[in-house]
């Protein structure tokens, strides 16, 4: 059995490596100043918790329109479907995996939405923008009940229940954990690709590139397409994992603030990078959760204060001292390095002739 504590790490390192994975395609190769990655990330948990229960729930006869997200009902039809998912896994396995392309959809469509602004406003507006987007979808979730429960919030299925109360969270984390993974493969194959060297073209100038014929606007909606279904997934994954959702849970702290801390701590445009510095901080976090108690009594500042404190003091570290990341983002060529040193020693040759 892995222990608990390895569980909790390695889940939350998936989730935050797919958020600022995300983040990393619309501020690493776009600077775009994502700072609603909050938006996309409770679109894809309200997916989770009012989508998939709902679909089976029609299946099953179960209450599926306003009781099944009011308090006195959910419970009940979430456990009586997660009875059904329990004997069948290839249901299971199929609504997770609908669930998540659902997620991604709407992800999508939320970040071809923000395309719009993005297009017309420029650094702090749009940031501001994005924010107040973020903003607007949890209170509406928070305040409209029959959406996913309001105040009180809703269960979610479980997907995962099949495998057993032994294993459940392991297997939960471990398919989190590959999911995450294989978006971590299609972002590097992504930058490599010519198309990423066009981003990259257009990030450092939207002249130079327009000159060239790049559709910048095009470019613009299809990277906060992606990035928004790669976020929402991120948030569907992080419900279905811990089986309930509450809109107000959901914080631009924890949801924007955090992703921008690893990718800074990382190297903004370095995939690598960002996977080494959301390691390094999701292991940094657990022990100041786990040791908070001895740490403040040591540095004197109150429990509940340290890990922020801390956060933005690592913030600040960076910025002053280490702006470019642990790993900073190296150029990419559109032919190998060593053809590229063959053609500069040939030139250097046939000069000195």
């Amino acid at each position: 059995m892995i222990p608990p504590e390895i569980l909790l790490i390695i889940i939350n390192f998936a989730i935050g490596l797919i958020i600022t994975i995300s983040l990393n395609i619309e501020v690493g190769l776009l600077n775009i100043p994502q700072f609603g990655r909050l938006l996309a990330v409770i679109i894809g948990a309200i997916v989770a918790a009012a989508v998939p229960g709902r679909i089976l729930a029609v299946m099953l006869g179960y209450p599926w329109g306003v009781e099944y997200a009011d308090h006195m009902y959910n419970f009940k039809i979430v456990a009586g479907i997660n009875k059904v998912l329990a004997n069948n896994p290839l249901l299971s396995i199929g609504i997770f995996i609908l669930t998540l392309i659902i997620a991604a959809l709407l992800g999508g469509l939320i970040g071809y939405l923000c395309a719009y602004p993005a297009i017309r406003l420029k650094l702090a507006y749009l940031g501001i923008t994005l924010l107040a987007f973020g903003d607007l979808v949890v209170t509406i979730a928070w305040n409209y009940e029959p959406l996913v429960g309001g105040t009180t919030g809703v269960f979610v299925i479980d997907p995962f229940v099949f495998t057993g109360p032994a294993m459940r969270f392991t297997i939960a984390a471990f398919i989190t954990l590959i999911v995450a993974l294989a978006l971590y493969v299609y972002a590097e194959l992504l930058v490599r690709s010519p198309y990423g060297r066009m981003l990259k073209a257009i990030r450092d100038s939207e002249i130079a590139a327009g000159i060239y014929g790049k559709d910048i606007v095009k470019a613009k909606k299809q990277i906060l397409i992606i990035g928004g279904a790669m976020a929402a997934v991120a948030g569907a994954l992080w419900a279905l994992f811990t089986g309930s959702m509450k809109a107000v849970t959901y914080t631009r702290l924890q949801w924007t603030f955090w992703p921008w801390a690893f990718m800074m701590l990382g190297g903004v445009g370095n995939n690598l990078g960002i996977f080494i510095g959301v390691l390094i901080y999701t292991i940094v976090r657990f022990l100041i959760i786990v040791y908070k108690g001895v740490i403040s009594t040591i540095v004197g500042v109150s429990p509940e204060w340290l890990e922020y404190i801390l956060v933005g003091l690592l913030i600040i570290i960076i910025v002053l001292f280490r702006p470019q990341g642990l790993l900073p983002e190296k150029p990419t060529y559109s032919i190998p390095t060593r053809k590229i040193v063959s053609i500069i020693k040939r030139v250097e040759e046939e000069g000195g002739k």
